[in-house]
């Protein structure tokens, strides 16, 4: 057990200090300080001595320069059971510091502000701060050092249960959480200034090493199945509308599998500048719809394959208002839904039912800044794959109509739909769309025609005049020939084939336009 009889505090969110404060006091623990800290120290009737009374030497520079002196750091880290440092105390008038209360400049709360000015970020460096952490962090064995405020309360227990001392393991274990902080700190500031130096449209360089921080959200009750545990994590100074800054504001407690469901069907809607809606089922859209009106969108959305969407899980682009919510209300069962904002009206009407998740995100109009820059993980045993974002925006200016019969305008409209959507259709994926909705979606089979196929069977009727969009090319002309039986008007797919003229003349001889895209959208 160390006993705690001179403490430096010094901190920048100063929540819950009062309380430790008086403690340390009623200890007759001596308080060092600075600036602030200092002065709400003196306020509470506490005797403090400044930095500067005990350096001999003046904050300067505007504060940059106050700590940075042997009388602290010596005092921090000088071996108590070292003559030769006890010795070069003594010559040096140098005391020990027994504990360290510190918690650095907001710099990423500071970053997080898109119009933060490149000097106000620099100013909200901490170093004097990450210095004292490290010195009284390397010399636990003596010092007890806090940089976390939610740490006071349990600190203040083992301050009162041990006549003010604390023991080996509890000051191992704050040790270890500065440490922890300042990595993480010092990582943020690199990934600032990194952004600040890539050359525009290269944000997403992929690093030589890459250092993920992501800290727990939740326990979740279990993962994809009731064997496995899980939680759900949040990528440090995440910024986009997502499912992880989302506010839950009714039912259940999120699953593993709902989470991964509300990302996806989110993720569709974002790709649309019109009120569109999606509906999602293990990842895959069971119907996507823009229209006019929210309520519409949604209507045709769910009318694509109403029986896939039992359990579904609901995403817009839209406020959700009334005649929205009372669609949702007369559908069969919906799990999730998730969208920038609820009428007030709408929200108490949805809320009638008492299990259904209702998740709020902040307003957006398509993908932001926030959305480009982001990677996609995907995890293999002993690795992590990495790569940009699906980004790619279909450029009709530069699409090659290969057949002789072209789409007519509303064909191309439907087109480029479906295009959009097939990209976030597992693969092999196949779209059929009419004007701005899917009427049939096959999804994730090991040969194109058989997605083909499911496809037509779920659109049925509705096939005749539909559209149909192939995240990538087709390898024979099957899938054209079911096309064509089924009454497919135009198609849209990347090309590539070495078959490719064999897949043309068969929408030839159809009567069935095609457009080549050259990008595929593969998604596993």
């Amino acid at each position: 057990m160390v006993r705690i009889r001179r403490a430096l505090i010094s901190v920048s969110d100063k929540s819950g200090l009062d309380d430790l404060v008086k403690v340390l006091n009623d200890f007759k623990v001596e308080i060092i300080s600075t600036g602030g800290t200092a002065k709400q120290i003196a306020q509470l009737g506490i005797p403090v001595k400044s930095v500067s009374d005990i350096t001999q030497f003046p904050e300067m520079l505007d504060g940059r320069v106050k700590t940075l002196h042997p009388k602290i750091h010596g005092g921090l880290l000088a071996l108590r059971d070292n003559p030769k440092h006890l010795d070069q105390l003594k010559e040096f008038n140098i005391e020990f510091i027994d504990m360290v209360v510190v918690n650095l400049y907001p710099f990423e709360k500071t970053v997080a502000d898109p119009s933060v000015e490149f000097e106000q970020a620099i100013e909200n460096i901490d170093i004097g701060g990450p210095s004292m952490l490290r010195s009284a962090a390397k010399n636990a064995k003596s010092v007890a050092v806090i940089c976390n405020p939610e740490r006071y309360k349990d600190i203040i227990k083992e301050l009162k249960e041990n006549s003010g001392a604390l023991s080996s393991q509890t000051r191992t274990i704050l040790a270890a959480e500065v440490f922890k902080r300042t990595y993480a700190y010092d990582r943020a500031i690199a990934d600032y200034l990194q952004n600040q130096i890539k050359p525009q449209g290269l944000e997403n360089q992929l690093d030589e090493i890459l250092d993920l921080q992501f800290r727990k959200v939740q326990d979740l009750r279990y993962g994809e199945n009731p064997h496995q545990k899980a939680a759900f994590y949040k990528q440090k100074n995440a910024m986009a509308a997502s499912v992880a800054n989302a506010r839950q504001l009714h039912g259940k407690e999120l699953s593993f599998n709902n989470i991964i469901d509300l990302n996806a069907a989110l993720n569709i809607v974002k790709d649309f500048q019109i009120p569109t809606a999606s509906i999602v089922k293990h990842t895959n859209p069971c119907g996507a719809a823009s229209a006019d009106k929210l309520y519409l969108a949604y209507k045709n959305a769910l009318d694509c394959d109403p029986m896939s969407a039992f359990g579904s899980i609901v995403g817009f682009n839209r406020k959700v208002d009334v005649e929205t919510a009372q669609e949702i209300l007369s559908a069969d069962f919906v799990e999730c839904i998730i969208g920038p904002g609820f009428s007030l009206e709408a929200l108490a009407m949805l809320k009638q039912k008492k299990n259904l998740r209702i998740m709020e995100v902040a307003d957006f109009v398509g993908m932001d800044r926030n959305d480009l820059q982001e990677l996609d993980y995907k995890r293999v045993s002993g690795g992590l794959l990495v790569q940009q974002n699906n980004i790619k925006i279909l450029d009709q200016d530069n699409l090659k109509f290969v057949t002789s019969i072209k789409p007519t305008p509303e064909q191309m409209k439907s087109l480029v739909f479906s295009w959009t959507i097939v990209k976030h259709v597992k693969s092999n994926a196949i779209v059929l769309g009419q004007d701005t909705k899917t009427v049939g979606i096959g999804a994730g089979q090991m040969s194109r025609v058989d997605s083909v196929m499911i496809a037509i069977r779920k659109a049925g009727i509705r096939c005749q005049g539909a559209v149909l969009a192939s995240d990538a090319f087709f390898p024979k002309a099957d899938s054209i020939e079911q096309a064509a039986k089924a009454g497919i008007s135009a198609i849209i797919q990347p090309g590539g084939s070495i078959r490719d003229q064999e897949v043309i003349d068969a929408a030839e001889k159809a009567g069935i336009a095609m457009v080549l895209t050259g990008t595929r959208h593969f998604c596993h």
